[in-house]
């Protein structure tokens, strides 16, 4: 039992073997979270801009609705995994967003965001996660948050 738990040790060791985030990254979002835009990042804090579409509601036949946001907040990054030069890691995101269309039109929200990003190749990476938007007149809704993206890492 003594070696099962000393195995299990050293090779969770290795799991969290990174220990920092690279300096600086800008990224380029593809798809949804934490929005199609921009996020930069300067070691474990970042901030993003973008368009954010999601379904919060359905119409008056019951179908799903895309609805669009602006989307800008911040990030802070945590628990980096495995020993590449840019690790996977977790984050969590607060931002500001506002609605561009019905039912949410002009109308202001907060969202709030965690999941687990995972670097696929070189700058490529996946994120999963879940959000909470909240916002005056509406109920609070939760979300997935899939996203990809692609970063560049520079000192």
């Amino acid at each position: 039992m003594k070696k099962v738990i000393i195995f299990w040790l050293l090779a969770a060791n290795g799991v969290y073997a990174q220990r920092s985030f690279s300096k600086n990254e800008l990224a380029v979002n593809a798809f949804r979270n934490p929005s199609v835009g921009l996020e930069y990042r300067h070691r474990q804090i970042s901030v993003h801009v973008g368009y954010y579409p999601t379904v919060v509601s359905k119409n008056s036949e019951g179908v799903n609705q895309t609805t669009s946001f602006v989307r800008a907040g911040v990030s802070l990054w945590f628990l980096p995994v495995g020993r590449n030069e840019n690790p996977s890691s977790f984050y969590t995101s607060l931002s500001y967003v506002r609605g561009l269309n019905q039912p949410y039109k002009n109308d202001n929200g907060l969202m709030a965001d965690a999941g687990f990003r995972w670097m696929i190749w070189k700058g490529l990476n996946f994120r999963i996660g879940a959000a909470l938007l909240a916002s005056p007149h509406h109920t609070v809704k939760v979300n997935p948050t899939p996203g990809l993206s692609y970063s560049f890492f520079f000192k």
